[in-house]
């Protein structure tokens, strides 16, 4: 067990220790891998010289897992894992999920719903009086008042649910040692309000002096417009250069205040965290349960970057890492893809190099370190700014010293490859050695739809940016003389897209021939600017209303639109277009969707002229247009 931290009582022990200082506790298994914020931030206490215990996936029937090292000396510190537990637990379509990749064998409701809010109410009761913060992807999108798609309503501030002292925000080391460091002073943690990126509670009369409030958690409960305006100015706040102390009122009493964010690690910083002293696999105790699936993706793969200035609409990432992209040095990725090559376990394939982004290097533009990033457009879409910088020159570098290491014979790059951003770039180095090098028969990219005011509500650049980089792949790949392929990323029923929309997906799929065999619903989650519009109906940057499809029924033929070739999805997608007006694409001809059938018509039919049309209006004019269905 030696090289893991302790999670037992008797491991602790075995270490010549009889009290941790800081009991860390996971709604995940143990994995010590720093794709895992909870050993990133362990392993960053233990480097500041900390005894640091991990609490796993806890039960709630008594104090026994909660307290196996008895009392910290200096504080709980709660997360819920490396992803939000209603997510873990529910698929968009608020079904229960069978497995669990994050758990010892697969097994599905090893945490609770909201894990952070349940930890810290039984730590509270167990051990009262122990400082207690909260961090991590559930707590930091949670931190104000926000929408809960499973309950279909507004919560308050999880640091207001969960009774914690003190809420870490974004990706946490830097706040973390400044906490550990005056609460071993001494500080009591009531005291500690100063620290950047975090959030605390307080009255009235403790408010700081220089702030800016949004809307009250009463307020965006029910006025949709000031639920929007908020969200604005939470995301507009999220900078590290300009970002102000914001203040929401919880409850008559309480207030939420959120300090600005941290500051991102510089390059050497990065690289000492990522050096840190990690296992790179699930603890020896899991073995016996199956072991934990969640490693096998990432335990040969390489994060070289955080942040994202792409910053999607209905992604969490800007709000949590933020939009500023930060870097390891090359060296430093070289010495841990060489360490790879010591393993046992390693065949000679690094499964990713990547990260939120895997193809930013560079700031997005000369201006943002000084200035930061402009609160009142994306750098990309739905066109690219002027300034942008577009640079692979150190990508390439760092890649091509990774293929020469001996013991590797493969790097594939497989997370979030920004497309839009490749073929801007007038050197096609890059684009030429990622298709001859770096794909594994299949290159995933997410143009998520090919609608123009979809796009534009998902903060995505439009489809011809897609094509333009589709031909180029498919000419680099039959000039090297491989078999390689795109899959698209596609999102359906997202904010903004009619029936309409969805029928204009599936032709376009149908034209370049594409058959996608999985398609994700639009998912509502915690502190998304498409969370918002899904509440609201309201875009927050604009404040114009927003169509948004609501119903599970439509959410299912929007879907299902996109696989409108599977034979079992015949009569949906007939009553889809029916629905739609389009009955011109039921039939035979090159340009049908589906083959046409009495039945299925006839009784379709009925229940349009019964029931309400999903998609209101925008369901029967495409684009602003009415096209006549054609005679059969």
């Amino acid at each position: 067990m030696s090289g893991f931290l302790p999670i037992t009582r008797e491991e602790m022990l075995a270490r010549g220790w009889d009290q941790v200082d800081f009991v860390l506790v996971t709604g995940d298994a143990y994995v010590d891998h720093p794709s895992f914020g909870l050993a990133v931030i362990a392993r960053v206490l233990e480097a500041e010289g900390y005894r640091v215990g991990i609490v796993s996936q806890p039960r709630l029937d008594g104090p026994e897992d909660f307290l196996p090292f008895g009392l910290p000396r200096l504080a709980f510190m709660v997360t819920a894992g490396n992803i939000d537990s209603m997510v873990a637990h529910y698929t968009a379509a608020k079904r229960r999920r069978s497995d669990d990749a994050y758990t010892p064998g697969g097994k599905a409701g090893r945490r609770p719903d909201r894990a952070v809010t349940v930890y810290c109410r039984k730590i509270r009761e167990y051990a009262p009086g122990v400082p207690l913060i909260i961090g991590g992807i559930e707590a930091s999108l949670r931190r104000f008042a926000h929408y809960d798609y499973w309950e279909d309503k507004v919560h308050p501030s999880v640091l207001l649910s969960s009774g914690a002292d003190l809420l870490s925000y974004g990706m946490g080391e830097l706040q973390t040692r400044q906490l550990a460091r005056r609460l071993a002073a001494g500080e009591p943690i009531e005291k500690i309000r100063d620290i950047r990126g975090t959030c605390y509670l307080c009255r009235q009369e403790e408010l700081p002096e220089d702030y800016v409030t949004c809307a009250s958690f009463a307020k965006v409960s029910v006025d949709k417009p000031a639920h929007a305006r908020a969200c604005r100015i939470q995301l507009e706040n999220h900078d590290h250069v300009y970002g102000k102390t914001i203040v929401q009122k919880q409850t008559n009493e309480l207030f939420l205040v959120q300090n600005p964010p941290m500051r991102p690690l510089t390059q050497e910083e990065f690289d000492q965290v990522a050096q840190l002293p990690y296992m790179r696999m699930y603890h020896p105790s899991y073995e016996k349960l199956g072991g934990v699936k969640a490693i096998e993706e990432v335990e040969f793969s390489v994060i070289h970057n955080r942040g994202c200035f792409g910053a999607c609409n209905f992604c969490s990432i800007a709000f949590h890492q933020g939009r500023h992209v930060t870097t390891r040095s090359v060296d430093s990725v070289v010495r841990e893809v060489e360490a790879f090559t010591h393993s046992p376990r390693f065949k000679g394939y690094v499964h990713d190099v990547g990260g939120p982004t895997a193809n930013f290097r560079v700031p997005s533009c000369k201006k943002q370190e000084a200035c930061g990033l402009c609160p009142d457009r994306k750098c990309l879409a739905p066109e690219p700014c002027p300034a942008l910088q577009i640079d692979h020159r150190e990508f390439v570098s760092l890649l091509r010293r990774l293929r020469e290491i001996k013991g590797v014979k493969k790097i594939f790059i497989r997370s979030g490859l920004r497309y839009d951003y490749i073929v801007r770039d007038p050197d096609d180095t890059f684009f030429r050695d990622l298709v001859t090098y770096h794909v594994s028969g299949q290159l995933k990219v997410a143009p998520e739809h090919c609608s123009a005011p979809v796009l534009d509500m998902m903060g995505k650049p439009h489809i011809q940016a897609y094509e333009r980089f589709s031909k180029k792949f498919y000419e680099i790949t039959k000039s090297i003389g491989k078999e390689q392929y795109l899959v698209p990323y596609l999102m359906s029923s997202h904010p903004g897209s009619h029936l309409s929309d969805a029928v204009e997906l599936a032709l376009f799929l149908k034209r370049h021939h594409i058959r996608p065999e999985q398609v994700q619903d639009f998912y509502p989650t915690p502190g998304t600017v498409s969370t918002c519009m899904f509440f609201t109906g309201i875009n927050p940057y604009t404040m114009k209303e927003v169509y948004v499809p609501r119903s599970m029924e439509e959410k299912h033929l929007q879907r299902t639109l996109l696989q409108y070739f599977k034979p079992e999805n015949r009569s949906t997608v007939i009553r889809a277009l029916i629905l739609a007006h389009r009955e011109d694409l039921i039939g035979t001809g090159p340009g049908c969707l589906v083959p046409p059938d009495r039945k299925y018509l006839e009784e379709h039919r009925r229940q349009r002229d019964r029931q309400p049309q999903p998609g209101g209006k925008g369901a029967r004019r495409p684009h602003g247009k009415t096209k006549k269905p054609k005679k059969k």
